[in-house]
């Protein structure tokens, strides 16, 4: 029996009635049509996003005036044609930025297509689109408040410059958005953001990037040619390269400090290894913290320094139990050498009598370590050369697997009060941990130790060699 709500025209008390809503009455080649249209008003590096009907999740990761906002609109017009009679929600930062860029970009994108639609303020803004096969219904929300969306089915949500918001918050909100997608045909996350720093962009796309339902889509602003002449040379006169980096290049960048590897590149310093043999000798760099100790495992190749493993131990037993359980082959046939912490020689990690050296020793494990630890500027430089020397070499590798090294050689910055590596309390966001454990083993392994002019002489020696010449110059003034 139909409801009677389904005979009211619509309307409030405060508005006059409306119109009965028409529904859908055209066809596939209208729909197509009009995406045509659409299609046709981006540049080539904008529409891929618009045409991807494989992954759930997607960006639009962009630098300053590349178009991301024209993007969003073109990809919301998109999905709303393949998801007729359905709702999707459109997401910015503030409540400020939901008015002046997502709602008037909407209305100019939509007038500009000749698409019908209507807008309603109030309580909450709200866009319904007359498309071919049907009506959509896009909500424009803040992501103050993105725990509001509760009980909507939607068919896509997109969310405008999410990067710019805290990583914790952004990446809570996405977990509700993608539990919201259960409508319509096409069901798609779709972010379009400037990169800010690792966050929320990065942790998706790159740290996670290699799950399937993802997909990621980069542009520069010098890709865009409607540009004004003066706006790229002006950013490149203001900016400091690594702000440049990320808001002309959409690079992932650390943007207020320097950073400790500047030259890594998982790309270019990716291991290809297939496989690590017993022929091998597996070298293994070990920071030792209280509940959270670093391995860091490498093997040399002709190439150069491949990290191929990492590990992380409570303690030191927790560590050589690891070690005996991944490469007992290697330890047998004394094909293992340890790096460690020069420090743990006299301390342990688990308050016992024996130190953390004297525990690894009593396993049967092989140490190289030296009285104390390079110094930290000798030790960053020996990694940095592997990484990218002079002459344009790069040495170090390391597999996509080993993620903490990989966050570690991307993220770690100088503190700027100590104008040293930033080293923290040994948590999870602690990132020295496993920079310690890798600056460890490529010092032993290729450490570019300090030149010195022919054999040092002692200070004793060298005082002997300049008594004859007192007693002949003593003997001449007689």
């Amino acid at each position: 029996m139909p409801s009677l709500l389904d005979r009211c025209p619509g309307g409030t008390l405060l508005e006059p009635p409306l119109p009965p809503e028409k529904r859908g009455t055209g066809s596939a080649v209208e729909v197509e049509a009009l995406r045509t249209r659409v299609l046709d008003g981006l540049l080539p590096y904008q529409r891929p996003i618009c045409e991807d009907v494989e992954h759930r999740i997607i960006a639009f990761c962009a630098g300053y005036g590349a178009g991301k906002t024209r993007t969003m609109c073109a990809w919301t017009t998109c999905m709303a044609l393949d998801n007729p009679n359905t709702t999707g929600v459109l997401f910015a930062p503030t409540g400020p930025l939901v008015r002046d860029v997502v709602i008037r970009s909407l209305d100019d994108f939509w007038t500009e297509l000749g698409v019908e639609f209507t807008y309603r303020a109030s309580p909450l803004p709200e866009f319904r689109v007359m498309l071919p096969l049907g009506p959509v219904t896009v909500l424009c929300r803040s992501m103050e408040n993105w725990q509001r969306i509760i009980g909507i089915n939607a068919s896509f949500i997109g969310a405008e410059e999410i990067d710019t918001s805290k990583t914790e918050v952004a990446r809570r909100a996405v977990d509700k958005f993608l539990g919201r997608l259960r409508a319509g045909n096409r069901r798609q996350l779709g972010m379009f953001s400037t990169p800010e720093g690792f966050g929320l962009l990065y942790s998706l796309f790159v740290e996670d990037g290699h799950k399937p339902d993802r997909k990621i889509y980069k542009a520069k602003s010098t890709d865009n040619p409607y540009l004004p002449d003066d706006f790229i040379q002006g950013m490149r006169e203001n900016y400091p390269p690594n702000l440049l980096n990320a808001y002309l290049n959409g690079e992932f960048t650390l943007l207020t400090q320097a950073s400790v590897y500047p030259e890594f590149d998982r790309e270019l310093n990716k291991s290809t290894l297939d496989r690590i043999s017993e022929r091998d000798t597996i070298w293994i760099g070990i920071d030792f913290n209280v509940e959270r100790s670093w391995l860091v495992c490498c093997v040399r190749r002709a190439d150069g320094i491949h990290v191929f493993h990492e590990m992380i131990a409570r303690d030191t037993p927790g560590a050589v139990e690891k070690i005996q359980e991944a490469f007992q082959p290697w330890i047998d046939h004394e094909q293992l050498i340890v790096c460690p912490d020069a420090s743990s020689q006299s301390r342990s990690t688990r308050n016992a009598g024996i130190s953390d050296f004297g525990l690894m020793k009593q396993a049967g494990l092989r140490l190289q370590t030296q009285a104390s630890n390079p110094f930290i500027r000798d030790r960053v430089l020996s990694v940095n050369t592997m990484i990218l020397n002079a002459l344009g070499d790069r040495r170090l590798f390391v597999d996509i697997s080993c993620k903490g090294v990989l966050k570690g050689l991307e993220q770690q910055a100088y503190n700027q009060a100590t104008q040293q590596p930033e080293k923290g309390d040994g948590g999870v966001d602690d990132l020295s941990g496993q920079m310690d454990a890798l600056g460890y083993a490529v010092w032993q392994m290729a450490g570019i130790k300090p030149w010195k002019s022919g054999r040092a002489k002692s200070k004793i020696a060298q005082m002997w060699s300049v008594i004859p010449f007192l007693l002949l110059a003593s003997s001449c003034l007689c």
